[in-house]
């Protein structure tokens, strides 16, 4: 049986997970290709996401062997269906997190009050949007190309590649198969056996 991976950008970008395959983003992308290529499995990545991904990272001569090992396809939106308890329990966790956030800007506004210059409370904004950003987005699917990523694999029932903890989180939840980016590298190498 042939292997499936949906591959998101933090495989390319993340410089944890793509130094596993080399010291650069250009080098990691070679490497994954000459592994890939060899590995008995089948690779996809969403149009959205490769379109992130070539926005942030040239793939230059790459990327033309790119396209060619790795199918670029957006999962079929309307056409999919997806249990409804997941909206349910997305539904609550963002609530749960707006409740947070608002917390702690109450938390630091009132720190501001007794702020005794611009700098101090200049600290206190960069701590607030630290936070803010912390509370919010860690953990949580956060844009549509997460989604795209997640809806992809659940379509294809393949493995899903990812360095991003929200997508990780959610993957589970809707029982997709995951694949540790971390040892992604040693999986292709067993496939290539």
């Amino acid at each position: 049986m042939i292997e499936r991976f949906v591959l998101d950008t933090s495989l390319f970008t993340n410089p944890d997970v793509y130094g596993r395959f080399g010291p650069s983003t250009e080098e990691a992308v070679a490497v994954f290709l000459d592994v890939a290529e060899r590995a008995r499995a089948e690779f996809y990545m969403p149009s959205s996401v490769y379109g992130e991904l070539t926005k942030m990272k040239d793939l230059g001569e790459l990327a033309a062997a790119f396209e060619a090992l790795v199918r670029i396809r957006s999962p079929r939106r309307y056409s999919l269906l997806i249990p409804s308890e997941i909206l349910y329990e997305f539904i609550d966790e963002v609530r749960m997190r707006v409740d947070r956030g608002l917390r702690i800007a109450e938390e630091l506004t009132k720190e501001a009050g007794g702020a005794a210059t611009a700098a101090d409370v200049g600290r206190l904004v960069n701590r607030l949007r630290s936070r803010y950003r912390e509370a919010l987005r860690r953990g949580i699917l956060d844009s549509r190309e997460d989604a795209d990523v997640l809806l992809l694999a659940y379509e294809l029932d393949a493995t899903l590649v990812s360095g991003d903890e929200g997508l990780q989180k959610w993957a589970d939840k809707v029982g997709i198969k995951i694949a540790n980016s971390r040892h992604f590298r040693a999986v292709l190498e067993r496939l290539a056996r």
